[in-house]
């Protein structure tokens, strides 16, 4: 079945969400929870205080929930003639600290669509800015649009028959028809303007800029996951969907088992490079390519083993770029990764 419709001419569908989200106290200690990210300015405001932070500040990328919210509008109603959807690579650009109480609105934009080997890959644009108008994150999520000839058609059914009554899982599964023409972007008066603070705060690190050299290695971190880790994680970010929790559904996805969420990957990765930073707002960038998947048993679980090497220095910005590997059952999970990060 071929997709029904001209995907590359809708490049530039925009729009800004209805409401905002307003960041919670105990949203970011829940999130932070479920990626493992114990630094204490997620938890107590004592400790965020003495980074300078008026609030709890939210991981690395506790904002890719809040964008599953903001692209259901683009994923079951515009995007349609795709079964499913298959992440394959992430960015966040992180430009203020997302603190508890902000509230947020996102622009959402079909950024980019690209065919390769016969599939498309669809990059969405998050552009979220806060109640003072400036842009705190922008968020750049490219996916494979998986057609219904391409997917195992028992998958549908199987998720019918595990999903939890009532939860709506269409922007994970099959996507609904086109509902009209693309929004217009938003009017110039109400254009967001990009924020300075993460480029131009001081960064409280506990590893400074004259201490590092290109070359020098991230000391490694071994971090493990059960199925209830995963559980928890559908939970707290959204993300039900039951190949990261389901033996049959994964079976019939073509997987060995229950694999991890690709986002969680990525939170696990993010909290290892600012658990060597110790300032958690001195991450300034985090791109990853998914390249394979963390396999989970039922009875052993499964592990992620992390390690990192400065690939550059700039002396004029005090910044560093990290080189970050993830391994897992001896598999690359990550293809090129790196975190553009700022130091004292």
């Amino acid at each position: 079945m071929e997709v029904a419709f001209d995907v590359a001419g809708l490049v530039g569908y925009r729009y800004r969400t209805d409401d905002f989200y307003e960041v919670g106290r105990e949203k970011i200690r829940e999130y932070a929870r479920a990626v493992q990210d114990f630094h204490p300015a997620h938890w107590g405001e004592d400790a965020a205080g003495e980074f300078g932070y008026a609030g709890l500040i939210a991981p690395t990328t506790f904002l890719s929930t809040v964008a599953m919210l903001a692209n259901r509008r683009l994923l079951e109603t515009v995007m349609s003639g795709y079964h499913m959807f298959v992440q394959t690579d992430q960015v966040f650009e992180m430009h203020k600290p997302v603190l508890t109480g902000d509230r947020l609105v996102s622009d959402v934009e079909l950024s980019s669509v690209r065919r390769i080997a016969g599939k498309d890959l669809l990059t969405i644009t998050n552009t979220f800015i806060d109640q003072t108008g400036e842009v705190v994150q922008v968020m750049h999520t490219t996916v494979v649009g998986i057609t219904s000839e391409d997917a195992n058609a028992d998958i549908s059914d199987a998720i019918g028959r595990v999903i939890m009554n009532g939860l709506d899982t269409t922007s994970r599964t099959v996507i609904a028809a086109v509902d009209g023409a693309p929004v217009a972007k938003p009017d110039s008066d109400t254009a967001a303007r990009l924020s300075q603070i993460s480029r131009i705060r001081v960064p409280c690190t506990a590893i400074r800029f004259d201490d590092i050299a290109v070359g020098d290695e991230l000391p490694t971190r071994i971090m493990r996951l059960t199925r209830v880790d995963l559980v928890n994680y559908a939970g707290v970010s959204g993300d039900a969907n039951p190949i990261h929790w389901h033996d049959e559904v994964a079976a019939l996805a073509g997987l060995p088992d229950v694999i991890a969420h690709g986002m969680l990957t990525m939170g696990l990765a993010a909290g290892f490079v600012t658990e060597w930073l110790g300032d958690p707002g001195a991450l300034i960038r985090f791109g990853v390519r998914l390249s394979n998947y963390t396999v989970i048993e039922a009875a052993a679980g499964g592990s992620v083993e992390f390690t990192g090497r400065i690939k550059s220095v700039d002396a004029a910005t005090k910044t560093a770029v990290v080189v970050i590997v993830a391994k897992s059952a001896g598999r690359k999970v990550f293809g090129l990764t790196t975190a553009d990060v700022r130091l004292a």
